[in-house]
């Protein structure tokens, strides 16, 4: 009787890191788990808000779609190079949605790049939202799905950033340190950009060109408070057209 000789492997979880919304396709798993990543602020914003109490939030692409929500009598959010826009509500400051009027509320969002990441990854398997302020809560829930990661970095209009990419590299050193595989250079190159940043953090901070961008508008409070770790538990998740809170 012929003998079949059937190896079983294990699949390996990997953690990649794509560093532009116009490079989504060239990463896109159908099985990822997709961490959509802008540090300053949209991100964190989103992460503040939830934390604050907001029901729900639709991040849309345009400025269009934003003013026909508008409309329509929701409140708003939307930003455009660093700067609130008038006729809105908010803009993109997490301090913005520190505030009980927000509290179970269903706010729509439009940024410079965070909401164009989202729409870029909004078919894939899962999307979550990720910032310093959510990270530990993040990790633990990356690492308990046992499915593999791509890290997209907002960026900033579909270039190369410099915080988003500290922070990718900050998640993907906690998730290789948990046992996930990397799946090319990226990840390896943004793990150690994180590494070398943690020697003089501050000044990896105000290296960066946005970081520049909104100290010149006076907006020095809200660059620090995006870069603190952990302040709050809450993961926002995508379902359909809304961010929730994941439960």
């Amino acid at each position: 009787m012929k003998r079949v000789l059937v190896l079983c492997m294990e699949k390996k979880i990997t953690v990649d890191v794509c560093v532009s919304p116009y490079l989504y396709p060239v990463h896109h798993r159908d099985d990822a788990i997709v961490v959509v990543i802008d540090i300053l602020r949209a991100t964190t914003a989103m992460c503040t808000a939830f934390h604050y109490g907001v029901e729900k939030m639709i991040p849309v692409a345009t400025l269009e779609e934003a003013a026909e929500y508008k409309k329509k009598g929701f409140m708003v959010g939307a930003e455009r190079n660093g700067v609130a826009l008038e006729g809105f509500d908010f803009g993109n400051s997490p301090f913005s949605y520190m505030s009980e009027k927000i509290v179970g509320q269903t706010i729509v969002i439009s940024t410079t790049n965070g909401t164009q990441a989202i729409e870029a990854a909004k078919d894939a398997h899962q999307v979550v939202i990720g910032a310093f302020s959510n990270i530990t809560a993040l990790c633990e829930y990356l690492v308990s799905q046992k499915r593999s990661v791509l890290l997209l970095c907002s960026g900033w209009k579909n270039r190369f950033n410099w915080e988003d990419s500290i922070f990718a590299g900050a998640v993907t050193t906690r998730l290789f340190n948990a046992g996930l595989h990397n799946t090319g250079d990226a990840a390896k190159a943004m793990s150690f950009l994180y590494e070398q940043s943690q020697k003089s953090q501050i000044k990896f901070i105000r290296n960066s060109s946005h970081a520049e961008r909104l100290a010149a508008m006076g907006l020095k409070k809200d660059i620090k408070y995006c870069f603190q770790l952990d302040q709050t538990t809450v993961i926002p998740v995508l379902e359909g057209k809304y961010l929730v809170k994941l439960s």
